[in-house]
Order: C-alpha cells, then structure tokens, then sequence
C-alpha cells in the first residue's frame, strides 16, 4: 500500500487525465504497449470466449485486438472522454459492448469465460481490490478464466503496485478459489493467467 496515497482513484482523476492527454499513457503508439497487448493474447490459451469482460479498456486499443477471439466482449471504463475514443475505434466491432462503469461499485451479471483486468488494479486500494476480486471470481464459471497485466514499477499517485496487485491474487490461488495457470515478469510488467477452480 501508498502511504502517501492510499485512496482508490475515482473517475475524476481519470477525466482530469484525458482532458489534459488524449492518450495520456501512449496506449496507440508505444512500441511498450504494442509488445505488452502482444503478449497479453499470446497469453490466452482458448482460441475464443464466448463471453468476455475487460474491465479499464480507455481508448479500446487492446479491446479491438481481443474482440475477434470473443462471442462478445463487455469492455467499460470510467472515463467517458476514453470511452469516446473506444466506440470510434469498435464502430465496425458487432462483439464489443462498452460501457461506462465503476468497477466494483457498478458490476454487470456473469458469468464470464474470460476477465482481462489490465493496468488497472493498482488505481484501487486494498478493500477496493479484495471487493472487485469476489465479484471477478463469482462472475466466473468453473475453469473460467482471468488475466492479469501490470506495470511493476511504483507510481505516487497510485494506491498500489502492480505487484501487490498480483500477489493478492496468487494468494487467492494458494487458498482455493482460483488456480494459477502460469505467468511471467518482463523488464516492466508482469502476466498472470488463473481460472476459477
């Protein structure tokens, strides 16, 4: 945890983002990015779900490449102004619902084959987190699955690391409700694929 920081942040601080950035993060145009969303499918080991949810899809950059291995894919973000940019770029996408939500205050009915949450857990804090993660994991059948992408280094202004993002969650597969299926560490992020047991 941030003691400098440690207050889940709300849509506010991401409308003040996008307002000052259209693409605050280089999501269209880092080749960081690029090799992490490429690396983010090659990490999926069903050729399609049936029924997916992305929780924190911003500009839809990652969206639009995981749309054509779903049935359909709920894709939401808190942000409007990224939203915007999303529906543009998943016009011609029939597949891909999106929708402005605040996960885990607002959470739409699974079950889901698939829940991607990436670059997004360490914007809540600790009780934040463990709510979000028992809907995830209720939201998801058995052998359903979800995926876990974060930056590792520390960031200020966010109430955790990418790492205790992950580690919560491998606790969580320790203690029963979820199995780790595997995962890895790149220079500044790391992957972690588990399913519902």
């Amino acid at each position: 945890m941030n003691p400098n920081q440690p207050h889940t942040l709300g849509a506010a601080y991401f409308d003040e983002v996008y307002q000052a950035n259209d693409d605050p993060w280089q999501f269209e145009t880092s080749p960081y990015e690029h090799a992490k969303y490429a690396d983010t499918l090659a990490a999926l080991p069903a050729p399609h779900y049936a029924r997916a949810f992305e929780i924190g899809c911003s500009l839809g950059v990652l969206t639009a490449q995981l749309a054509s291995r779903c049935g359909h894919l709920l894709a939401v973000d808190v942000a409007e102004a990224a939203l915007a940019r999303a529906r543009q770029r998943c016009a011609n996408l029939p597949q891909v619902e999106l929708r402005c939500l605040a996960v885990p205050d607002e959470f739409p009915p699974g079950p889901f084959d698939l829940i991607l949450v990436s670059e997004v857990g360490y914007y809540w804090d600790l009780p934040t987190l463990q709510r979000a993660a028992a809907l995830m994991i209720d939201a998801l059948p058995p052998g359903g699955q979800l995926l876990l992408v974060h930056w590792t280094p520390a960031v200020h202004d966010y109430p955790l690391t990418g790492d205790e993002v992950h580690d919560y969650f491998l606790g969580l597969a320790a203690a029963g409700p979820l199995r780790h299926l595997h995962g890895h560490r790149a220079e500044q992020y790391r992957l972690d694929l588990l399913a519902r047991r």
